[in-house]
């Protein structure tokens, strides 16, 4: 590696002329980019001195990648792109000889980090340990020039100091989440009263006073703010603190799956628990049955809503926290994952001013998203719209929505009953969960409103034989029943890392896919693997659908106590896609994979 303080490339005008034989910018961009860099700097400037991380006399290094970054030059390939910090120091490491590392915070160890370098040494140089092997560290830098942190580390650690470049933005929010999280978690650690033994079931009951008032100590408020900042900002959708006998572990759910992030001693567990039931007005005191709560709050210009599940482990409580965001739980219809003759089905389906339609599909499977999603699409000035919903899981204007309330027998039988002299419109009942509300729910669809409900069945024309268990009349069923969703939600393929295949024998028996003979081996898509997508190859998720409608040759087979599997005929005659033609389908759209599709699905 050159010494970093010999090496030019490092400046405004080596890293212009860079992008220039890169072909990012044109030759005749740099004069006017030159113009504007002295009010750049003033407005970076000030914008540090305005920062309490940089106050109290601390000097402020604005490094050149951030200062061209700053002007959101066009970029030569696409004018509707910028050039960016990341591209930047991309063309820089490859240029110097060095590894550029888009930082993942997930992949850090924490514990590693924290005892390497310190918070302010690490704010002090814009620099973060990221790997450990045996007699050397690779550590992220922001200025590859700085000779006086290779110089330190090496002294600190007695180890070779291997620098691989980040962008400086990158490093300070990995900085500000990790090292604020840790501070906050030692700082709690040493305040902690260790004589209370959270070892086991018995002794947990024994320190609720100490809990409450760990609870209001800003360590532990500090903490659990960073922890929730840290899952905004990875798309987590649940944040699971466990309990565990030595240890409480903290979990995030990303696109469907679990990701280790943290773990904490047991001695602070109690105190983190405490505050989070504190903000969502759960009661401390009680840790012997499980509570449900809910905070919201706000991640920039975006309201977020949280859900809050204790339950009592043989360790103690185990919290949940589901994450609700607006802009996810509520979207466009054409948004979902509906093929396009789906689509323009389903819209006439909920745009009927009557009727019943389900939306089934295990836990977890976009079910809610589906039914919000809809009644935006269809709600307006003249209809009044009700929801009931336990719980409430997002509050939104345009509908009443009721949280129901088994405790003073405000179930959803119940408040169905009471909403229906409430002049509704559109009805939305969480969930048919048994015979009263089944009753109920078709009543109200046969009385001239139209009706949302969700089931827990394996596929759309199974609801049927499910309403019929739950005591409704097949006339009834025939009479009211005007379509049926089934749903799964599939990881979508990392766009960034995206790579073409073909699908092998194997993969074709697996999925049950015959093509004629001699046809070509079937075109596919997978993720390679990337820091975006934390190398699991898959970023986001998406929904498949299986919607059955109810024609009238249907009807008549529902009226007639027609068999499911010649009714299940007649849909697909119809025009119905089952859920597997639906996910095959996004295989071949390359959206998705065969191990996705074989994880979420079975064949």
């Amino acid at each position: 590696m050159k010494k970093p303080s010999q090496n030019s490339d490092f400046t405004v005008s080596g890293i212009l002329d860079l992008l220039v034989g890169y072909g990012h910018l044109q030759p005749k961009q740099v004069k006017n980019i030159q113009l504007k860099l002295p009010s750049a700097h003033k407005s970076l400037a000030a914008e540090y001195a305005g920062n309490p991380l940089y106050s109290g006399g601390r000097s402020i290094q604005i490094l050149p990648p951030e200062l061209i970054a700053s002007l959101k030059v066009p970029s030569a390939f696409n004018p509707d792109q910028t050039i960016e910090e990341d591209l930047i120091y991309q063309l820089l490491a490859r240029k110097m000889g060095l590894r550029y590392v888009k930082i993942d915070p997930l992949q850090l160890d924490a514990e590693m980090v924290t005892n390497i370098i310190s918070r302010p040494f690490a704010r002090k140089h814009t620099a973060i340990p990221i790997e450990k092997k045996k007699n050397e560290i690779a550590v992220a830098v922001a200025n590859p020039t700085d000779v006086e942190l290779f110089d330190e580390l090496r002294r600190i650690s007695n180890m070779k100091i291997v620098p691989v470049l980040s962008s400086k933005t990158d490093i300070n929010k990995v900085i500000t989440e990790l090292f604020g999280f840790r501070r906050s978690v030692s700082a709690a650690e040493e305040t902690a009263d260790s004589k209370y033994d959270l070892n086991n079931l018995e002794q947990l009951f024994e320190i609720q006073d100490i809990d409450a008032l760990e609870a209001n100590d800003k360590h532990i408020i500090n903490a659990v703010d960073y922890l929730l900042h840290y899952a905004f900002d990875q798309r987590a959708s649940d944040i699971h603190i466990e309990p565990k006998r030595e240890y409480a572990r903290i979990r995030l759910r990303i696109d469907g799956v679990l990701h280790d992030i943290h773990s904490v001693t047991k001695a602070i567990h109690p105190a983190i628990a405490s505050r989070i039931k504190l903000m969502g007005r759960l009661d401390i005191a009680e840790r012997r049955r499980p509570q449900d709560g809910r905070i919201k709050t706000a991640i920039g210009d975006t309201e977020v809503e949280l859900r809050v599940s204790t339950v009592p482990t043989t360790f103690g409580e185990k919290v949940v926290i589901r994450v609700f965001d607006s802009s996810s739980l509520v979207q466009e219809l054409n948004n979902l994952g509906f093929e396009e003759e789906a689509l323009n089905r389903y819209q006439r389906i909920i745009h009927s001013p009557t009727g019943l339609l389900l939306v089934t599909g295990p836990t977890g499977s976009g079910k809610t998203t589906t039914l919000y999603s809809s009644l935006r699409e269809i709600a307006k000035p003249s209809v009044n719209i009700v929801t009931i919903e336990d719980p409430v899981e997002m509050v939104l204007d345009s509908f009443n929505q009721i949280q129901v309330q088994p405790k003073i027998d405000l179930t959803f039988a119940t408040a169905l009953k009471y909403v229906l002299r409430q002049d509704p419109d559109i009805i939305m009942v969480g969930e048919i969960r048994d015979g009263e509300t089944a009753a109920n729910a078709v009543q109200a669809a046969l009385t001239g409103h139209l009706v949302l409900s969700t089931m827990h069945t394996n596929d759309a024309v199974s609801s049927i034989d499910r309403l019929h268990e739950l005591g409704v009349r097949p006339y009834l069923t025939a009479s009211t029943l005007t379509g049926i969703v089934a749903q799964r939600l599939v990881r979508k393929i990392c766009p960034h890392c995206k790579q073409e295949s073909v699908l092998n024998d194997e993969e074709m028996a697996r999925l049950e896919i015959q093509l004629p003979e001699g046809a070509p081996k079937l075109k596919v898509w997978f993720g390679e693997g990337c820091v975006r997508c934390r190398y699991t190859g898959m970023y986001g998720r998406m929904a498949i659908f299986e919607l059955f409608e109810a024609t009238e040759k249907i009807k008549r087979l529902i009226k007639n106590e027609g068999d499911v599997r010649e009714i299940l005929k007649i849909a697909k005659q119809d025009g119905m896609t089952p859920l597997r033609e639906s996910a095959i389908r996004k295989l071949a759209q390359g959206i998705t994979t065969a191990d996705e599709i074989l994880r979420v699905l079975s064949f």
